[in-house]
């Protein structure tokens, strides 16, 4: 099932994949039909199907500029290689301390490494990365400004009830700094939170958990 967010330029589509719910999320500016994937995860029929679905949220030639990893967990990036090859002409995007691990991976070589809040113009589109580490060493967040509304696809960073998985007790403090300081610090409590697997939340959502979060040490 695609479900759909429409802000003022563009609209937002996304599937679950895989037997893990990996969220995958396509956006598409309405007037350009630039369009970028937000995690190639599993399941790359279904993914080429997302894309083509884009065309109806646009009145001009869709083109996928760029497929975006948020970070290096095999659940995410199974699909990258069969939709980077699908689509040669789309950048290949991942934070710079996860890119090698990626291409390690799955071979596929990330056209462009960034850092926190490095930007993406898409023509149509803008999208800064939001730097988190601790789930991985270069996960990354996607923020979204459009038309009044604020968007972020968190990767696994962040979730309903929660920040995501962390190993060791300094990754863990390492992500709730950033979560405090780069996310619920500097962005509204409207702003919508798109994780990689799941159903999402807001900020303003989750802003009253953070001292519980830190307490309970997960």
């Amino acid at each position: 099932m695609t479900n759909l967010i429409e802000t003022e330029h563009v609209i937002i589509r996304d599937i679950a994949v895989s037997d893990m719910a990996n969220n995958v999320y396509l956006i598409t500016a309405k007037e350009s039909g630039a369009q970028v994937l937000i995690d190639a995860a599993d399941d790359a029929e279904a993914i080429k199907d997302l894309i083509a679905s884009g065309a109806e949220d646009t009145s001009a030639e869709p083109i996928l500029q760029a497929i975006i990893t948020t970070h290096r967990h095999w659940d995410h990036i199974r699909a990258l290689p069969a939709t980077s090859a699908a689509y040669p002409d789309a950048m290949t995007i991942a934070g710079t301390d996860d890119a090698e691990a990626i291409t390690t991976a799955e071979g596929v070589e990330i056209a462009r490494a960034v850092d926190h809040l490095d930007v993406g113009d898409f023509g149509g589109f803008v999208l800064q990365a939001i730097g988190l580490r601790g789930h991985t060493p270069g996960s990354i967040a996607l923020l979204l400004r459009d038309g009044g509304e604020t968007i972020l696809f968190s990767g696994d960073s962040l979730f309903p009830g929660g920040p995501g998985k962390t190993w060791h007790k300094e990754d863990f403090a390492s992500l709730m700094d950033d979560l405090q300081k780069r996310v619920f610090d500097q962005l509204p409590d409207e702003t919508r939170v798109l994780p990689g697997h799941g159903d999402g939340t807001t900020l303003g959502e989750e802003r009253p958990k953070l001292t519980e979060w830190r307490e309970r040490g997960w």
